[in-house]
């Protein structure tokens, strides 16, 4: 189950599907730069990772510009159509937002503007050159991948029932297999336009009158206003010391300042003395989960919205009140129960030979997003919005104009002020669990990026929409740890020895003689290229 960990001086680029990995290197042998091939890889995930992440959905990105030695974040998060009011939803007898089909699609797909942003601050080649890949595997297709099939099996009911659907994952009635040529001429279609008019095609033209259209043909909320208002946002990434390297995560509406708040009650533990395959280990991590979830669920929203008191909720002193509430003299599992959450999600990676870096992370939120494509666009539109909710005395309670509670999280590890690993996962409820995995096995146990993606993984919380509160551990671990975490009071759910729940994540690391390591995560269907 080990991919192999690929080693450089000049570049890497790491993702979760392998043709988007070769994409992304060609780019570079090309001439362009990391912020060039993150679109291309970008573009090119849409195409070929279609379950996970597409043009209706959302994007981050993080980008170190080695020039200037700044550091930046893209927040490329759409936000609820006009029409989207409590009222709309409560009228109808609704005490939740849908999880799927129309009316789980009411946020504006923020990923295109996002690409266009990236590429007129930093890129270097021409914008079309950064989408032919995409048409190409779009238009003439490519083989399905092992990790597409088994989500399509899951699926089938979504994609057989809607008719946009079903012509292209099920052509003849009978759903596509593994190696079969997928084909998406609609979207390569869509791709062609954004290619001659950029981003406004998109939110301004041809193709946002063509989704448009479809949506109120079918009786959805978004409208053409809500797309020719929206932007990305730029900001400055939250940063945290943990043990002299400089962690840095995406500021709200993303939830990456929870695992900014976990590696600080985590800097209270001498990990040293903890071995990294023991019921300590594990305990530790799901209680400083849990004291953090707290506070994400209490506070995260859009803070246009709500103010968010991060000085306090990131301060050593804050942490440091929360690591005295984990217990380890007598272990004992505390209650939390969070909430049900979607983690579809593609993160990559790419570094340059001029140093410059990227880290970045796009979604639908559940498994091909709402299940729905209007008109004949070959858009999954995500369903980002139903995450939503419709209590009003909560802060992401559903307002017109405003960005959901996100999931998504990219990092990047400084040392020095510099690069020293980018990272990140699918995941909802995993991101920042599966991140502080990869972190502590690379500042604390002194682990290769693929040994730390290697590690058996855990899960706490209701992520792929579960209704279901366990502990989920990859069952490499003994049966005498997990025997010893239920004895302390922990719901310990053995899965899969190398567990798609565990989701699939991507690193790279600058070490200090300039070797950069690569690897993807042996879960996927991802590899990563260096040279």
């Amino acid at each position: 189950m080990f991919n192999i960990m690929s080693l450089g001086h000049r570049a890497m680029v790491a993702t979760p599907h392998y043709l988007a990995s070769q994409i992304g290197s060609h780019i570079l042998l090309r001439g362009g730069n990391a912020f060039d091939a993150s679109v291309a890889i970008s573009a090119a995930l849409a195409v070929v990772y279609p379950h996970m992440t597409g043009l209706g959905g959302d994007a981050f990105f993080m980008l170190y510009d080695a020039k200037t030695g700044e550091l930046k974040g893209l927040n490329g998060s759409g936000r609820a159509g006009k029409q989207a009011t409590l009222d709309v939803y409560l009228s109808q007898g609704n005490m939740t937002i849908p999880h799927r089909g129309i009316w789980s699609a009411i946020t504006v797909p923020g990923m295109v503007d996002a690409w266009w942003e990236v590429w007129q601050k930093y890129g270097r080649l021409p914008w079309e050159d950064l989408l032919m890949p995409a048409i190409e595997y779009a238009e003439n297709g490519f083989p399905i991948s092992r990790n597409l099939h088994y989500w399509m099996v899951k699926d089938e009911a979504f994609l057989r029932e809607e008719e946009a659907l079903s012509r292209i994952y099920l052509p003849e009635g009978k759903l596509l297999q593994p190696g079969d040529r997928l084909l998406q001429s609609d979207l390569a279609g869509t791709l062609r336009k954004l290619c001659s008019g950029g981003r406004d095609a998109f939110y301004r033209g041809e193709v946002m009158l063509d989704i448009v259209a479809g949506i109120e043909r079918d009786g959805g909320l978004l409208a053409a206003e809500d797309f020719e208002s929206h932007y990305s946002e730029w900001v400055d990434p939250l940063k945290t010391s943990y043990r002299g390297y400089e962690i840095c995560q995406m500021p709200p509406n993303s939830q990456g300042f929870s695992a900014l708040m976990m590696m600080n009650v985590l800097e209270h533990a001498d990990l040293s003395r903890i071995p990294r395959m023991s019921a300590d280990f594990y305990h530790l991590m799901t209680e400083v989960t849990k004291k953090t979830f707290r506070d994400r669920d209490r506070y995260l929203t859009d803070p246009d919205f709500a103010a968010i008191p991060l000085d306090r909720l990131l301060s050593k002193s804050y942490a440091g009140q929360l690591y005295k509430e984990v217990d380890r003299s007598f272990p004992r599992a505390a209650p939390y129960l969070s909430s049900v959450m979607g983690q579809d999600t593609a993160y990559a990676a790419v570094t340059d030979e001029e140093g410059n870096a990227v880290s970045f992370i796009q979604s639908l939120y559940f498994d091909f997003g709402a299940a729905y494509m209007p008109g004949r666009s070959g858009v999954f539109m995500q369903n980002r919005g139903s995450f939503f909710s419709l209590d009003s005395s909560l802060p992401n309670v559903l307002s017109p104009g405003k960005r959901s509670f996100h999931t998504l999280m990219p990092a990047m590890i400084l040392r020095n002020g510099k690069p020293y690993v980018l990272l990140g996962t699918q995941g909802g409820e995993g991101q920042p669990q599966t991140q502080l995995s990869i972190m502590t096995g690379i500042l604390d146990y002194g682990l290769s990026v693929q040994e730390a993606l290697a590690l058996p993984r855990w899960v706490y919380g209701r992520t792929w929409g579960m209704d279901s509160d366990s502990l989920k551990i990859e069952s490499r671990i003994s049966g005498k740890m997990a025997s010893t975490l239920r004895e302390w009071g922990h719901q310990v759910e053995l899965v899969g020895e190398w567990d798609g729940i565990m989701g699939q994540a991507q690193a790279i690391r600058i070490d200090e003689n300039g070797v950069i390591s690569g690897a993807a995560d042996p879960r996927g269907d991802g590899i990563a290229i260096g040279w």
